[in-house]
């Protein structure tokens, strides 16, 4: 059993946590997969529960979902490759051995929106909507997910005197191995010291932010807003946070994560800044509206937009379709009407005015061209 000591000093508490849950055919099962796991599920439950409020189908959504969360997992994995290379080009077998840890947030989150958009295009879900959707979502797995870091004893920060700072033999060893490396990028550690719990900091940052996206779900004024404010809120609480981390993942002497936290902060909070003033200022009482408040969207709720089978390359007509194909024939119909009409035209306005007498026809003339005609 792969056990380890965490203390909470000047708490007074102990605690010998034991990395594997249980065995199945001499395969060790991990908490911390199982973590992963549960926090991943609970945030879809989530997810789902909530879809027919932005106008997105939930069977659809559940294949989003899927294949976004798979695609997490890969690229969570190959984030943390690729900036621990120093490490994993010697060790190329530890790369596969996601149980043993290095998972990165951002790597999973990138890999989940990317390929998460790609699907919900081929399944025809509106992908703002699905975003919005999701949001609340992310950060209810965050928020539990964080706790694997604590049963690996991982993910923690430097030194601190606060009353929560843990420490144990694994930290120890940790930052005694580390302990130049950190120096040399300025960062400060005395082994025998407690540490932040930084894994503890970052879930309840992201539970108190679960909990207001929930509240606010019903005040959003337009798509897309959902996700701004979950990229706003995650990425301030994690600039701050990975500053204060001791295993941050380095571009030479920046922090990878928390330079692009910053990035997303700033970025999100521009837009968000950007789309308030112009709803503020739109002379169009509606301006932007809700993607189930409109009569797709509502068609979505009452399940009856994808009545058209998926294998037809046209999307389902709508009520508004077909009466804009209508329109059309309308429009060629009167269209040929009057060119047939501009056609007989000449024909009538050739005619005599009623009651008066066709004059008789003179014989027909030869025509003398011009240069031939006498002079006189």
């Amino acid at each position: 059993m792969e056990s380890n000591l965490l203390t909470f000093p000047r708490l007074g508490i102990e605690l010998e946590l034991n990395r594997v849950a249980f065995s199945v055919f001499g395969i060790n099962i991990y908490w911390y997969g199982i973590i992963i796991a549960t926090g991943i599920i609970l945030g879809t439950v989530y997810a789902l529960s909530r879809a027919k409020r932005f106008g997105v189908d939930p069977d659809r959504m559940i294949d989003v979902i899927l294949w976004g969360g798979i695609a997490s997992i890969v690229f969570a994995r190959a984030y943390y490759v690729i900036f621990s290379w120093d490490y994993y080009k010697d060790h190329l077998d530890e790369i596969v051995k996601v149980w043993h840890g290095g998972l990165a947030i951002y790597g999973a989150l990138i890999g989940a929106v990317l390929v998460g958009m790609l699907v919900a295009k081929i399944r025809r879900v509106k992908i703002l909507p699905a975003l919005d959707c999701a949001a609340g979502g992310f950060l209810l797995g965050q928020a539990i997910g964080r706790w694997g870091n604590f049963v690996n004893i991982e993910a923690f920060g430097s030194n601190t005197s606060l009353p929560w700072g843990m420490s144990g033999p694994k930290i120890v060893d940790y930052l005694t191995a580390h302990q130049a490396q950190l120096a040399a990028d300025h960062i400060w550690v005395y082994p025998e010291i407690p540490v932040h719990p930084t894994f503890f900091y970052e879930s309840i940052w992201c539970l108190i932010g679960f909990l207001f996206l929930a509240w606010f779900t019903k005040r959003r004024r337009y798509d897309g807003q959902m996700i701004l404010m979950y990229a706003a809120w995650y990425g301030l609480g994690r600039f701050f946070i990975e500053g204060l981390r001791t295993d941050s993942l380095m571009w030479g002497s920046v922090r990878v994560s928390q330079a692009l936290a910053g990035i997303l902060f700033v970025v999100s909070v521009a837009i968000l800044a950007y789309m308030h003033y112009r709803i503020q200022h739109s002379p169009l009482p509606n301006y932007l509206p809700l993607y189930v408040n409109t009569e797709d969207g509502q068609k979505v709720v009452a399940g009856t937009y994808y009545d058209k089978p998926e294998n037809s390359e046209e999307p389902a007509p709508d009520a508004a379709g077909e009466e804009k194909v209508e329109m059309v024939e309308e429009i060629v119909e009167a269209a040929d009407l009057e060119q047939q009409e501009n056609t007989e035209a000449p024909a009538e306005q050739a005619a005599e005015p009623e009651g008066r007498e066709p004059e008789a026809e003179e014989p027909a003339r030869p025509e003398i061209a011009e240069e031939e005609k006498p002079q006189e």
